[in-house]
């Protein structure tokens, strides 16, 4: 994972004269910074977006209780599925051309979509909408911080992604012990864990953009970013409705 820094910083020693030069470099690598992060906002929101119209069509199709809630297998693929569309863009990111990763982002999302449709048949459409903007307005402001600091985030990235895998183990724990205190822990634990990689994974981005900017790795990057902000997102979204959820 890259480091914070600041890419912009004139070198040392730089005559007087380079000044006119460094601002007019300091405007472009602006300007292309946003148009790198809105393309990744871009992406991200579009995928949340194919996820949710699938995930309530699936829902209101009549095939998804019976699969998500009946015998079978078919139940697991559809909920692991989206781990192999997420191994396969991370470790082939060097061989995916950047087309090949789109296609693969927006197969994901549609996945997702399908996991995801017994949000629909479990909680009231009210408070999924309004969990649902409650964690957009919360997703908007902590990737806003990210952006704007000037502080190092980096350090508490280690941090984070060690809360998420003993998270991880804390829920398999729990599907045995079927503790709903224990539920709630965890609920309240995941949403503080995805809100801070929210800020921190916003600040990973940005500082990502003068490493790759003009080369091939760009498009890429950007996939790799939206996908980074969509499980933030989704995770997000996804605790904090076992708190604020009506179910049905």
């Amino acid at each position: 994972m890259a480091n914070w820094s600041d890419p912009r910083s004139p070198a040392a020693g730089a005559g007087a004269g380079a000044g006119t030069g460094t601002g007019s470099r300091d405007v472009a690598y602006d300007a292309g910074l946003r148009s790198y992060m809105l393309s990744v906002y871009n992406y991200m929101a579009s995928g949340v977006l194919l996820t949710g119209i699938v995930a309530l069509l699936f829902a209101q199709s009549g095939f998804a209780a019976s699969i998500m809630f009946g015998p079978g297998l078919l139940k697991y693929l559809i909920i692991f599925s989206p781990l192999a569309f997420i191994l396969v863009l991370n470790f082939g990111i060097q061989k995916l051309s950047t087309g090949a990763m789109q296609a693969i982002f927006w197969s994901f999302a549609a996945v997702m979509g399908l996991s995801m449709a017994t949000v629909f048949l479990v909680y009231t459409g009210e408070s999924v909408a309004l969990t649902f903007f409650s964690t957009a307005a919360a997703f908007a402001g902590l990737s806003l911080f990210g952006y704007t600091t000037k502080k190092d985030l980096s350090g508490f990235g280690t941090f984070l992604i060690m809360g998420v895998v003993g998270l991880l183990v804390a829920m398999i724990l729990n599907i045995f012990l079927q503790s709903t205190t224990m539920s709630l822990v965890i609920s309240a634990i995941g949403v503080l864990l995805f809100a801070g990689l929210t800020a921190y994974d916003t600040q990973r981005i940005k500082s990502i953009y003068a490493h790759v900017a003009g080369t091939e790795m760009m498009g890429k990057s950007v996939i790799m970013g939206a996908l980074s902000l969509y499980l933030d997102f989704v995770n997000m979204f996804q605790f904090l409705l076992s708190f604020m959820g009506n179910r049905n």
